[in-house]
């Protein structure tokens, strides 16, 4: 128990900045919870805080600590959490942001089975594509897609998605269907410019991966744009299976390329900020996310 206060004591007071403020969040006094910190660099040998009169820095050795420290007392408190809140029923206000893509053709058909589910929660949902600072911006929940890097931040994977190469019928019919990645250098292309990178199309080849710089003769900076293109027959495109995946079981668009297509998985994140608990309201939407798409039901045929 003195080695979780000791590292609970060091790790909010690098979060707050100041002795004073974590003492304040640990119902302390200042000077106790200095003493937890000096005990703890006592025990470690090493100095971990350089204390000024203005703020705290971490040495090299209190930075190398406070990585490893804090995933530990968030993982604590997350136990303590679950245990505390599974007796309780989930209720109130509950802030979700999400993109657009898995918002509009994902969320938003699934939200009302969570209703159904828990009729005492209600549903602030934000369809934003930035990244937001979920303590600054109040949000409780954030649905992401692709690498994270906050450290601020507890994610729970939902799924892996994947982009599918495809196009209408219509299109194919007009302009013929390309058989090997050559011969999209002679399609009509449609990719998303907020995202550039998309523009590279990776093949497997007997040689490795091979990437395709596509053109088109029309773009735009919103997915959901692309694809409504991609229906109208205008060219091919590249985009998430979350988005494709209905078109596809409908048949309104159909997989181009698929034996020479790089998979590269997506995943796809239930983030949430660290903190001594988690609400029950806000468990409850990470579990049904799980369940409701982490088998990723817009594959199914």
């Amino acid at each position: 128990m003195d080695r979780a206060a000791e590292m609970s004591a060091f790790v909010r007071a690098v979060e707050t900045g100041s002795f004073s403020a974590a003492a304040r969040e640990l119902r302390l006094t200042p000077s106790a919870l200095s003493k937890l910190v000096t005990r703890l660099e006592d025990r470690l040998g090493s100095r971990l805080l350089q204390r000024t009169t203005r703020r705290l820095q971490m040495t090299p050795e209190g930075e190398a600590f406070f990585n490893r420290a804090r995933p530990i007392l968030t993982a604590m408190d997350e136990a303590e959490a679950e245990v505390t809140a599974s007796g309780k029923t989930p209720r109130g206000l509950l802030r979700l942001q999400c993109g657009f893509a898995f918002g509009m053709h994902q969320l938003a058909p699934g939200i009302p089975h969570f209703l159904e589910r828990y009729p005492e929660i209600e549903l602030d949902v934000r369809i934003n594509d930035q990244p937001p600072a979920l303590v600054e911006d109040n949000i409780d929940l954030a649905i992401r897609i692709g690498a994270l890097d906050e450290s601020s931040m507890v994610a729970r994977r939902i799924c892996n998605l994947e982009r599918v190469i495809c196009a209408a019928p219509t299109y194919l019919e007009r302009y013929g269907t390309p058989r090997t990645p050559d011969d999209l250098q002679q399609h009509n292309c449609l990719w998303v410019t907020s995202l550039p990178a998309l523009r590279r199309w990776p093949f497997d080849t007997d040689d490795g991966i091979r990437v395709v710089h596509i053109s088109g003769n029309m773009v735009a900076n919103n997915a959901e744009m692309v694809l409504q293109l991609a229906l109208a027959g205008v060219g091919i495109t590249r985009l998430t299976d979350v988005m494709v995946g209905a078109a596809l079981r409908r048949g309104d668009l159909v997989p181009v390329l698929g034996n020479w297509h790089h998979v590269e998985p997506v995943p796809l994140y239930a983030t949430y900020p660290s903190g001594r608990h988690l609400a029950p309201k806000v468990r409850a939407m990470v579990d049904f996310l799980v369940d409701e798409f982490g088998h990723r039901p817009w594959r199914s045929p």
